[in-house]
Order: C-alpha cells, then sequence, then structure tokens
C-alpha cells in the first residue's frame, strides 16, 4: 500500500511574505523617467548661464513650431524637388569658401585640395554650384569653421550657449560664427554678398534652406531631458570635430 504524501507546508519569508513581487508596483513610464533622471549626470556640461540658455531654447522651440517650420512647409509647396535641391546645392558651394580657409588655417593639405576642387568643379561644370558634380566625383564635402579652428590652437570652448534660432553654440564657436559671416562677406565670391547687400531676401532664403536641410525637429526625443541631450550632443560633436 502506497503510502499518501505529506502535504507540502509553504514557509514564509522572514518579511511575512509569501510572494514579495505579487505586490510590488511598476509603472513603466515613471521608472524609464526616473531611470533617465539618474542618468543625466553622465551629461553635465559647463553650463553656468543655464536658466538663460533654457529660456532660449523654449523660444527656439516655439519659433520653430510657430514660423519656421510652417515657412519650410510653404516653401516646399511651392517649389519643386530640383529647384530645392539647386539652392541647397548653391549655399553648400558658398559654404565651401570658410570651409577652405579654415582648412587651410588648420594645415590640412588633404582637405584644402579636396575643397579647392569642390569650388573648381562646382562653380564651373555645376553652374555657379547650382549642380554637385564634385561629389559624383568623390570630392566629399568637408565641414570646417573658425570654431574649430580656434579649437584646433587650443583654445576652451567656454560655456555653453543657445543662440536665438541658430541654436546650440558655446562661447568660441558664436566668435567664430562672426568671423565665418565676415571672412564670407569680405571675399563676396560670386558677387553674392554684395548683391544680398541689395537683396536681403537672399539671406532669409538662405535661412529657409539651411532649416530645410536640418533633420532635427523640437521634441523628437520625446523625453522631458531634451536640452541635456542636445546639448550633450553638440558639446561631443564639436569635440570630435576639433579633434580631426
Amino acid at each position: 500500500m502506497v503510502s499518501q504524501a505529506a502535504p507540502v507546508q509553504r514557509i514564509d519569508n522572514p518579511d511575512g511574505f509569501t510572494e514579495p513581487l505579487k505586490s510590488l508596483k511598476f509603472n513603466p513610464g515613471l521608472d524609464a523617467q526616473e531611470f533617465e533622471r539618474s542618468s543625466l549626470n553622465a551629461l553635465n556640461v559647463y553650463d553656468p548661464l543655464e536658466s538663460w540658455n533654457r529660456r532660449v531654447y523654449h523660444f527656439n522651440y516655439r519659433f520653430d513650431e510657430w514660423v519656421f517650420l510652417p515657412v519650410v512647409n510653404g516653401y516646399k509647396y511651392v517649389t519643386p524637388s530640383f529647384v530645392r535641391t539647386g539652392v541647397s546645392n548653391f549655399f553648400s558651394n558658398l559654404g565651401d569658401v570658410p570651409n577652405l580657409l579654415n582648412s587651410l588655417l588648420q594645415f590640412k593639405g588633404k582637405r584644402s585640395m579636396e575643397t579647392t576642387g569642390r569650388l573648381i568643379v562646382n562653380t564651373t561644370l555645376g553652374i555657379a554650384g547650382l549642380w554637385d558634380p564634385a561629389t559624383m566625383m568623390g570630392l566629399k564635402k568637408q565641414s570646417e569653421d573658425f570654431g574649430q579652428t580656434l579649437g584646433f590652437y587650443g583654445v576652451p570652448a567656454g560655456p555653453y550657449l543657445v543662440l536665438p534660432i541658430l541654436g546650440p553654440s558655446n562661447l568660441r564657436d558664436t566668435g567664430g560664427l562672426v568671423f565665418d559671416f565676415t571672412a564670407e562677406s569680405q571675399i563676396n565670391f560670386l558677387n553674392v554678398a554684395q548683391v544680398s547687400e541689395d537683396h536681403p531676401e537672399l539671406y532669409l532664403l538662405r535661412a529657409i534652406d539651411r532649416r530645410y536641410t536640418t533633420s532635427f525637429r523640437y521634441g523628437q526625443m520625446d523625453s522631458p531631458f531634451e536640452y541635456e541631450k542636445v546639448r550633450y550632443v553638440y558639446t561631443e560633436a564639436r569635440k570630435l570635430q576639433v579633434s580631426e
């Protein structure tokens, strides 16, 4: 005769719970946010003007939402894609002028030759830069500015800044923007700077094209800590660009 097995006795945990996790409440959204908040220490950037920068960031957010993007959408609506491409190529070709100047100032011989080749090819074969045959020929677009040049010579970045409409920057790069704009105006490549003085709408078109070709959208990170993330990404990206 088989004896009946004795029932298994449940032994409580010392704290009195047999299933401690059963009563544990879990809020995925809140926990993810708390985890994100705790990880922000790794994103620290020198930002003594943070209070002001946040106000400017908020202004840029609303300006982008209420003014800039509607204008860009209107621009896309009234112009065919080949026209927008030509406009972008034209202003990109103008941008190779400060690219070349800063490559020379940093003694980057290969980049200087490539940028010179791009300017010659796109200005001639590309008809003042409306087309970009240089890229198809293997002459890649380079990005050099005076902020990088200052960094090359050891000038520190300084405090983080958020510029109205222009967005993330720092003290060094803001000075670099002024230098690049002045240099481009003085060089007056293709007489564009002089024509722009009589037709300021060219400045507006360039600003619209810049926003049109920039993929970033405020709020796309879906995070309450977007400011900190943008600040960190910009700062680290600039470090990499200076070190190249």
